[in-house]
């Protein structure tokens, strides 16, 4: 754990709370960094399951892969891409809700 707190660049008491579940959300950035430095991807470091491993599932183009890590760069962690996919959620039910009503109102 010292050793990968050091190449990581990383607190070791925080990969010890995380480690221990007394931390359990840490950002894209944090673990990008102990992905980077155990040379492996996200995807690994997260599920146990590289995406070599994982032919029928789609892979990341090169576009998404560079919007992720721009993200990750900008500060951005996995609660705040929930928040935004939930908004945007929302904002396409609104949309559907604005579009069923007027479909309504043309009917009547």
């Amino acid at each position: 754990m010292s050793e990968l707190s050091e190449l990581a660049g990383v607190s070791k008491s925080y990969l010890s709370y995380l480690e221990r579940n007394i931390q359990t959300n840490p950002s894209l950035q944090f673990l990008n960094k102990i992905a980077v430095t155990l040379e492996t991807d996200l995807e690994f470091l997260l599920n146990g399951v590289s995406e070599d491993d994982m032919p029928d599932v789609q892979v990341l183009d090169e576009e998404w892969k560079r919007l992720v890590q721009r993200a990750i760069l900008e500060g951005m962690s996995k609660e705040d891409f929930v928040h935004f996919k939930e908004y945007m959620e929302f904002q396409k039910w609104q949309g559907a809700k604005k579009t069923s009503s007027k479909k309504e109102d043309e009917e009547a």
